[in-house]
């Protein structure tokens, strides 16, 4: 991804523009500060030395009268605390820190930086041994969350590999994945804390679900028609489950129905058939309680109620000259369509729009500026891809290893520093850090 710095439309931002930044979050580099060089002064010297001015007292340094003076503002118990000599090497007393109570020490773990605390597992048993502690995640659960971060996925060649880049901390995260097993997965998306996989074992299709901070998995059971197909996972944060729903498809000359993981009933189960519809992109997109998918005959939208298990059609008629849309979630019932305008490459521009469910009709909400779709697609044909949570809309592309991402809150278009791209089958979502989210 790119470091430059990049202006914003309506409010310019950027959220970090150094590469060595990166790196000193991931390696833990020190940097040195650059030295303040006092301007050098040409032309019209004169000899101001004690010795040059005859019949002058002496204003050396040495025999200047020093005049001290308090900091304005400051009283007197501040000055003094400034005042203080610093000692950076006290001794901690190992026996005393070694016997700190274990709720004390939960309320000071749950208030760390969670890849932080990640860290803190191979310090010692007893603090890797805390952080699956059920005291501990119930501390854990009653805290804000991190705040959003984006995670990267790849293999490089064989081996599983991840980043995190926290949105809040504006700094990038390795974390290994070398606890999944050695299939031919990708990355469904994550919802929760909990990051779904799915991919071959071999000829058989599987899925599985991963909490990448404590390093744990499972597969789930198969389906009824367990092939190949897309896939979507949403977590309900008040009774701690989650589902995968997996959309009705064509295999062969058979129509696959729609079916429906619940991790309370640890199975599937069937539900309709989706209706013929030939649909113009597999993306999906889920928020309050409904699946939509973009759909061409009919042209519209396809929703799925999870709540009544029936698919439904929406008529809503896409923007004209759009050439590839995608379905982002927002908050609550918000849906928004990001996508490319133009049918020549001069004339294109980047656009964002937002459902009008009363009266069912696109309505635009923000576009691009010119200089960053420019920098992000310097070919009219490059491929993007799209992807949102909570009102944030993040655009990548990999042939440019950028990321550009765009709060529709706040109205402020934003580069992404570092380039954790590092494959062209690298696969981005966004990320909700939590060691309290359970696989079961």
């Amino acid at each position: 991804m790119d470091g430059s710095a990049g202006e914003s439309s309506e409010s310019g931002s950027t959220v970090s523009s150094s590469q060595s930044s990166i790196n000193g979050a991931l390696h833990g580099d020190d940097y040195g500060c650059p030295r303040q060089v006092s301007p050098i002064r040409t032309g019209g010297l004169r000899n101001t030395s004690p010795m040059g001015r005859v019949g002058l007292r002496n204003t050396s340094p040495s025999r200047q009268k020093v005049i001290k003076t308090r900091p304005r503002g400051l009283d007197e118990e501040t000055v003094a605390t400034f005042g203080k000599v610093a000692h950076p090497d006290v001794q901690m007393e190992d026996n005393i820190w070694a016997m700190l109570p274990e709720d004390l020490l939960n309320e000071i773990l749950v208030r760390v930086p969670p890849f932080m605390i990640f860290r803190l597992r191979s310090v010692c048993k007893r603090w890797n041994s805390i952080l699956q502690d059920s005291s501990f995640l119930k501390f854990h659960s009653q805290v804000p969350s991190h705040g959003p971060c984006l995670l990267t996925f790849w293999k490089n060649p064989h081996t599983p590999q991840c980043s995190v880049f926290s949105l809040p901390l504006k700094a990038w995260y390795r974390i290994p994945f070398t606890f999944l097993p050695q299939w031919a997965f990708w990355l469904v998306g994550s919802s929760g804390g909990i990051v779904c996989f799915s991919g071959l074992d071999g000829l058989t299709f599987k899925t599985l679900v991963c909490n990448p901070l404590t390093q744990t998995w499972r597969t789930l059971p198969s389906m009824h028609y367990n092939q190949q197909r897309q896939l979507i996972m949403v977590v309900n944060r008040i009774d701690r489950s989650f589902k995968v729903i997996a959309t009705g498809d064509i295999y062969g000359d058979k129509s696959l129905p729609t079916e429906v993981y619940d991790s309370k009933l640890d199975r599937w189960s069937l539900h309709q058939l989706m209706p013929a519809v030939n649909l113009c992109s597999s993306k999906m997109a889920y928020c309050d309680s409904r699946l939509y998918l973009e759909a061409l005959s009919p042209l519209g939208l396809m929703m799925y109620r999870l709540d009544t298990g029936y698919w439904e059609h929406i008529p809503a008629k896409f923007p004209r000259s759009l050439l590839d849309g995608y379905l982002v979630a927002g908050t609550q019932k918000r849906l928004f369509l990001a996508g490319r305008i133009g049918l020549y490459s001069t004339f294109q521009s980047m656009r964002i729009w937002e459902l009008d469910h009363a009266k069912i009709t696109w309505v635009e909400i923000s576009r691009m500026p010119p200089k960053h779709f420019r920098a992000l697609l310097r070919l009219s044909a490059e491929r993007f891809e799209c992807f949102g949570q909570d009102n944030l809309i993040c655009f990548t592309s990999w042939n440019q290893g950028k990321g550009l991402l765009y709060d529709v809150d706040k109205k402020v278009w934003s580069w992404i520093a570092g380039c954790a791209l590092q494959s062209y089958n690298c696969q981005v979502c966004f990320y909700e850090p939590r060691f309290d989210a359970s696989i079961y």
